[in-house]
């Protein structure tokens, strides 16, 4: 099943965060890289912080996708993630800095849609810092 990642870190050794968590990310799904996009700076969105940088990344692994999720947030917690989850007096997402940041955008052409997840990915579209990556790597994305 081929499975569209996006990743980004903006604190640290960002493109090191990068490595380490794509490193990871083939240990524990069993299997490599299939393709990866650039690395690319961007502006934190929805809060003031450092640069991001970001890239996309295919796997083509066997794992439910419930499985993925739980490796990648195992992955951002081992690297010192601090899952933040507030919202402001509008119920607007309020964002933080992060070391690492591992979001599954496409999983085969599967729709899942239940409380911890959501795939296709529901804001991907909305984001340049996620779709010009993709893009470098995908073709087409519907």
């Amino acid at each position: 099943m081929d499975v569209y990642f996006s990743l980004g870190s903006n604190l640290g050794d960002r493109g090191g965060n990068l490595r380490k968590a794509l490193s990871l990310m083939e240990e524990r799904l069993g299997t490599k890289v299939k393709r990866l996009s650039s690395f690319y700076v961007n502006p934190s969105q929805g809060f003031d912080g450092q640069e991001f940088i970001n890239c996309a990344a295919l796997f083509d692994t066997d794992e439910e996708c419930e499985s993925i999720l739980k490796i990648c947030k195992e992955i951002e917690s081992e690297m010192g993630r601090k899952e933040i989850i507030e919202y402001d007096s509008e119920g607007k997402r309020i964002y933080h800095d992060r070391i690492i940041d591992i979001d599954i955008l496409l999983y085969g052409d599967r729709t899942i849609n239940q409380s911890n997840l959501i795939v296709p990915h529901p804001r991907m579209e909305e984001r340049e810092f996620v779709m010009k990556p993709l893009s470098e790597i995908k073709s087409k994305v519907f």
